[in-house]
């Protein structure tokens, strides 16, 4: 996911659109940016999650079951159903009723993009000296949000310390 980086504009007299615009306020298009990427991450936030923890399921014990993740999750079983459902018409997993999940090619190219994602924040954390607990509740957050610009200004900032 890339997204445009969001500056603050010095001040200007109106706001895009002749408003008036307070001292440090961001400029309308920028605020409109900004809004569209958070939307964005927010909509893929949720397929991120579940590619990563269904590779891990797999990777782990060699399936990943629909009661597991739900488990996992702490959410009902028909709402990881519902969620199976979207991801396999999303071409990201197969499933066959009474079997276990599994991700197709590119459901995992999706999960291991996030665990590197989330790998470099929490690093990231934790070399700004967050506790490893709450360095990887944080970074599960973050992962989804972040611009390929500042995750990779955190991985030169890991790898060059």
């Amino acid at each position: 996911m890339t997204s445009s980086s969001v500056t603050r504009s010095p001040a200007p007299e109106t706001a895009g659109n002749d408003e008036p615009a307070a001292p440090g306020l961001v400029a309308k298009e920028t605020h409109v940016e900004a809004f569209r990427h958070v939307r964005a991450a927010r909509r893929t936030e949720l397929v991120e999650d579940y590619v990563e923890l269904i590779a891990d399921l797999i990777d782990d014990g060699g399936e990943a079951r629909q009661v597991d993740i739900a488990a996992r999750l702490g959410v009902a079983q028909p709402t990881v159903a519902k969620m199976l459902k979207r991801l396999a018409e999303d071409g990201l997993i197969q499933q066959r009723p009474y079997r276990a999940v599994f991700l197709t090619e590119t459901g995992r190219g999706l999960a291991e993009e996030t665990r590197r994602r989330h790998q470099i924040v929490e690093s990231f954390l934790l070399a700004l000296g967050v506790s490893a607990d709450i360095a990887r509740v944080d970074a599960e957050g973050i992962e989804h949000h972040v611009s390929d610009e500042t995750l990779d200004a955190f991985h030169r900032f890991v790898t060059e310390r």
